[in-house]
């Protein structure tokens, strides 16, 4: 079962919650910013302590990553980097769809039953909104059947919109 939910994602009774990260891993703003606080300063040592795969990046664009959650209700994080909006001409489509399907598979793997996702890309990397949440909506259709809930979550109501209007024309 996919469903929209309006509010703060930190706080949903889900197995993992997915974080919308940057490629260091080590906080930031938006979304990851309030993952961190709410997860506590383990989840940056826990971040700390993933390998870099090259100077600075822990989890390269389009690709996850997997923590414990720590002081959150969710006992799993799973970062993922989404692209920075730059046109639509330079793979960011096939790296945002990257996301929820690495994400989505470190929760088969992990034997997570529930899992929620923040808009990715649609903050400070400026994707625009209708474009993302067609991914999103097509990705975690894809998984639908091999969890019991996949929530898609929203802070803003532009973005509640947008899910709950891509959701109903893909039922």
């Amino acid at each position: 079962m996919i469903e929209v939910v309006r509010g703060d994602i930190t706080q949903l009774d889900v197995d993992a919650i997915v974080n919308a990260a940057n490629e260091r891993m080590l906080g930031g703003g938006g979304v990851d910013g309030a993952i961190h606080r709410a997860a506590g300063h383990q989840l940056y040592e826990a971040c700390l302590a993933v390998p870099e795969v090259r100077p600075d990046v822990r989890c390269p664009t389009g690709q996850s990553r997997i923590t414990p959650g720590f002081d959150l209700r969710a006992r799993y994080v799973i970062h993922t980097v989404g692209p920075v909006w730059r046109g639509g001409l330079r793979g960011e489509p096939a790296l945002l769809a990257s996301c929820y399907r690495t994400a989505l598979e470190l929760g088969r793997e992990h034997r997570i039953r529930s899992i929620a996702f923040p808009a990715i890309s649609c903050g400070v990397y400026g994707y625009p909104l209708d474009e993302a949440v067609a991914i999103a909506v097509r990705e975690t259709r894809e998984a639908e059947a091999e969890f019991d809930r996949i929530v898609l979550a929203a802070l803003g109501n532009d973005v509640n919109a947008a899910l709950i209007a891509c959701l109903s024309q893909h039922s």
